[in-house]
Formats: structure tokens, C-alpha cells, sequence
């Protein structure tokens, strides 16, 4: 079944969104250390970082994550 969050992330990183989803003790967040391309910055203004925190989070957590194992967030490699 796919989702409304799911389908945001999704859509953020087909534009090259550089994200990614920091979850410490439960609390999530993202952080944008390499800086989105124009279209993908614009996207997540206007359309994830304008929902409710708790809306927000939740595409957050289909971000790739800091605490992947593979050795470089977002990667979908296997190491």
C-alpha cells in the first residue's frame, strides 16, 4: 500500500533531494548537508516543509538515513 509521506520522499528524491533522515531517541529530523538541487529545494518547501511536524517527520522517515550501514547516507549500495 503506498502512502502520502512515502510518495513525498519518493518525489523529493526523484529531484534530486540530498536529505537525509536523522532519528535520534525516536525524534526525527533531516539534515541538508550537501544542499538540494533548485526543483528538489523547491519542492521541499513547498510541499514538506509546509505540513504539520508530525506530517513533516513522517516523510523523514522515508529519507535515506545517517544510520545506514553502508557507509554513506543515502546509498544504495550494499557495502
Amino acid at each position: 500500500m503506498e502512502n502520502a509521506s512515502k510518495s513525498l520522499a519518493e518525489e523529493y528524491r526523484r529531484l534530486g533531494g540530498r536529505r537525509i533522515a536523522v532519528i535520534d531517541d525516536n525524534i526525527g529530523s533531516s539534515r541538508d548537508w550537501d544542499g538540494d538541487p533548485a526543483e528538489a529545494k523547491k519542492f521541499w518547501s513547498e510541499r514538506i516543509a509546509s505540513l504539520p511536524d508530525r506530517e513533516r517527520r513522517d516523510v523523514e522517515t522515508f529519507l535515506p538515513s545517517i544510520n545506514d550501514e553502508s557507509g554513506e547516507p543515502g546509498s544504495d549500495s550494499v557495502p
